[in-house]
């Protein structure tokens, strides 16, 4: 007897279904699961013959035979031993015929009880596309799989209880769809920001555009600090933008059962020790590394010289496309890759060069070579470049409050919705998402504008892609103010933010 049992894995951070074919046999006693599956698929055989036993059933002296279809394409984890044990069971009779439309994905305890599983998310959302209208999940993943709409979700604490359910003994509840809870989490506010004006300006207009971002500065002048409060004035997600964000960390098993739903943009820090498949993503099997987890978000880089040159680098291609392909033995896939760059980092190796105390003990060749550790093509994909001074006493010492994050955050979202209305029909979101075609038609300028951008060009530098960047800054800063057409003012704006002096302290 043949059994087929409904199950779903993982792609990159897509899911698929997946088919789990049970065939018991005369002959010796044996276990097997083919299906090109890793170390974890194999060892399911154990856990799935101590939970047959240990949750009352009689596990059969038959020669089984598991096939995880399509047999050709390589499977990894423990989602595969729930569909496995129900495979046996029907195949020996002590279950009744699965329902057709439902799949079952967990893995096993021992004692029959269910663990959670990453990339539940993924996998709910391939199971909508394939037609299944129930999925019987562990408890714990749950809340998370409800947020694929059309799907009923069944939580499953044990075997037991799952036998049960379909014997028709115990139904099983389905989940209710989780809902957001209604207050935020508090996050570091811009109101503890003293002074700094002028970078709180640069980071609005980032956020408002989402444009990649350089801070320059001694230490302790307060770079890391502001750039840990730029979540706090980022506009709100979208639906879609959340689910994809979402679906990656759940992935990488970084979703919390409280709070399934990614409701606020990633902010993603690494170490400057990190490897540059920890950046990009990889492994045997290819698994979402930083700049993925950061897609629809902010990835800041502190101490940003301090990076090896390969993974900056690396940065490059998925900063001008918003993805990063993957290849390896196991196979080639694609991840999302769509973020806001942030870095910062010193003047010099000491720190201290152009500040007012003088302390500075680089020489100029010393100060233009760790400038140098950011090679130019990376510098060009940053689109604001600005200074941050070392903060005044009289600053420090200000009694008044500084503006509050939920007052430049409502700046930012009515920017985001000028431009949700500019781009309606397309996949571009945001000014920096501009294709150039649409730099030619949404940031075009008057005559005093091309004549500033004219010899901008000139006493810059600036490369085509700079240029269009420069512009889309400019549109950016326009749609903040509630100009219709980008004038002089707008452009100058911009402009201040692409001089690289900043890197020599100036």
């Amino acid at each position: 007897m043949v059994t087929t049992v409904r199950s779903l894995g993982l792609r990159g951070v897509s899911g698929y279904e997946v088919s789990v074919e049970c065939f018991l046999s005369g002959g010796l006693p044996a276990f097997d699961v083919v299906g090109l599956g890793d170390t974890a698929v194999k060892e399911s055989r154990e856990r799935v013959r101590a939970a047959v036993k240990n949750c009352g059933a009689k596990f059969p002296v038959s020669r089984i035979t598991v096939n995880l279809a399509p047999a050709g394409q390589r499977k990894e984890g423990t989602v595969y031993d729930l569909p496995i044990l129900l495979g046996i069971l029907r195949c020996a009779e002590d279950l009744p015929e699965l329902p057709s439309d439902a799949a079952f994905i967990g893995e096993l305890s021992l004692t029959g009880s269910l663990r959670g599983v990453s990339g539940v998310l993924p996998m709910a959302m391939a199971a909508v596309r394939a037609g299944i209208r129930s999925l019987f999940v562990p408890a714990v993943n749950a809340a998370e799989a409800t947020l694929a709409d059309g799907l009923a979700v069944y939580p499953v604490p044990d075997v037991s209880a799952l036998v049960a359910h379909l014997r028709g003994e115990r139904p099983i509840s389905p989940a209710p769809r989780w809902e957001e809870p209604a207050e935020r989490e508090t996050r570091a506010d811009f109101a503890d920001v003293m002074g700094q004006e002028n970078v709180k300006r640069a980071l609005e207009i980032a956020a408002a555009g989402g444009h990649n971002l350089l801070m320059i500065g001694s230490p302790g002048a307060g770079k890391s600090m502001l750039a840990r409060r730029l979540p706090s004035i980022l506009p709100d997600m979208t639906r879609k933008e959340a689910l994809e964000a979402t679906e990656i960390w759940s992935v990488a098993g970084l979703t919390d059962a409280n709070r399934p739903l990614l409701s606020e943009r990633p902010f993603r820090s690494p170490h400057h020790t990190l490897s540059s498949v920890a950046m990009t993503g990889g492994g045997s099997f290819p698994r979402p590394g930083e700049i993925s987890l950061a897609h629809n978000g902010v990835l800041f880089l502190d101490e940003l010289p301090e990076f090896p040159r390969d993974v900056l680098e690396a940065l490059r291609a998925p900063i001008e496309d918003g993805e990063v392909t993957i290849t390896r033995a196991a196979g080639s896939v694609t991840l999302p890759s769509r973020f806001m760059l942030v870095g910062a980092m010193n003047p010099c190796r000491c720190g201290w060069y152009g500040h007012p105390s003088g302390r500075c003990t680089c020489t100029e060749a010393q100060v233009r070579k760790y400038a140098e550790r950011i090679s130019g093509p990376m510098l060009d994909r940053m689109d604001l470049h600005v200074n941050v001074p070392s903060v005044e006493y009289e600053a420090m010492r200000r009694r008044a409050q500084a503006e509050s994050s939920a007052a430049i955050r409502a700046r930012v979202n009515a920017a985001r919705e000028i431009q949700k209305k500019r781009f309606e029909g397309t996949n571009v979101l945001c000014n920096a998402q501009m294709e150039p075609a649409m730099v030619g038609k949404y940031c075009q300028l008057d005559e005093a504008g091309e004549k500033l951008l004219g010899n901008a060009f000139e006493r810059l530098g600036l490369t085509a892609r700079s240029h269009d960047r420069l512009l889309r800054v400019a549109r950016t800063i326009a749609d903040l103010e509630g100009a219709a057409d980008i004038d002089a003012s707008h452009l100058a704006e911009a402009i201040q933010y692409r001089n690289n002096d900043v890197l020599k302290g100036n």
